[in-house]
């Protein structure tokens, strides 16, 4: 088996047969398995992917476990060489799958690689390349200084927005709607860590991936389609919680030891200043059905009302 295909869902079952039909579509010489977890889904999503896709090894879940956990479940089962976080929202082309593994193949001294991913209008999900959330790199993010700078590299450490996304280049951290790992990998660090419910796991993943020696690459010759929320709407307070709770257990994790009481204070004073900001802008945004179209920004990756796909 050449690729595990790792997919997580959760009331999102359209998304999921769509995406599961792009898997199938797909020409390539290599051997995959699909496997889905369901986290507890209320929308008949076990029943209707057991049905139209009985090849897909599916595990139900009988609570909502979380992204990590969930994904973890699905490695401890997965025979590939390679694995492979999908999301449920997205949609791959014929070639990503031949064109990635035969690029790992190629690059043995990688852990972990991830492919263009696009959003519906053709802009890129800038989530897809990206360096580590360090104080000052998040300092820079967090306080609209990269949008300001955009082609600065000190101003844009996080999203590298002055990196031509059309090269190919090692880089820090990829994003978990599509991360190519290698099983050797996995075997010598272990999967995700399910401190992180539904954000972070992808960056602490990265982070302990490079810290065991291997290297990480984006290449961008082959995309997917990453389909996010269509209109603007307030957030539950969850999504709101568990985005910054990430901010705080990652720098608590990796980077606390490294500097001064003074610089971690004004970390965590910054989060919890971003906290209140964007629960007093959520406030602001209309409910659901009011007839804004504004997408949802590219944070809430596929968690949009319900935390209907991270969890």
């Amino acid at each position: 088996m050449d690729l595990s295909i790792l997919i997580v869902n959760y009331n999102t079952c359209r998304l999921t047969l769509d995406c599961l039909q792009s898997v199938l579509d797909s020409d390539t010489t290599y051997h995959y398995e699909i496997i889905v977890v369901d986290n507890a889904s209320s929308d008949n999503s076990v029943e209707v992917i057991a049905a139209e896709f009985p090849d897909v090894h599916l595990i139900a879940n009988q609570e909502n476990t979380g992204f990590a956990k969930a994904n973890n479940q699905a490695m401890a089962v997965a025979r590939g060489r390679y694995v492979l976080l999908l999301n449920s929202d997205t949609i791959v082309q014929r070639d990503t799958f031949q064109t990635m593994i035969s690029y790992m193949d190629a690059h043995k001294e990688l852990g972990a690689a991830g492919c263009k991913v696009i959003l519906p209008d053709g802009s890129l999900d800038k989530a897809c390349r990206r360096g580590f959330p360090t104080p000052s790199a998040s300092f820079y993010y967090a306080f609209g200084f990269s949008k300001l700078f955009p082609n600065h590299p000190r101003f844009n450490q996080y999203q590298l927005g002055y990196m031509d996304p059309n090269e190919t280049y090692p880089i820090d951290c990829l994003v978990g709607a599509f991360m190519m790992v290698r099983q050797e990998t996995i075997r010598q660090l272990g999967g995700l860590d399910e401190t992180f419910f539904m954000y972070g796991e992808d960056v602490d993943w990265c982070f302990r991936i490079k810290q065991a020696g291997w290297g990480i690459h984006y290449h961008p010759a082959t995309y997917i389609v990453h389909y996010k929320g269509a209109s603007s709407r307030r957030k539950p307070l969850k999504i709101i919680y568990e985005f910054h709770r990430a901010m705080w257990v990652f720098h608590r994790k990796h980077y606390k030891a490294q500097y001064s009481w003074l610089t971690n204070a004004a970390v965590f004073s910054g989060i919890a200043l971003r906290f209140t900001l964007t629960l007093v802008q959520n406030k602001l945004v209309p409910r659901r059905g009011t007839g804004s179209n504004t997408p949802i920004p590219a944070s809430n990756k596929q968690a949009e009302s319900n935390l209907e796909v991270r969890q």
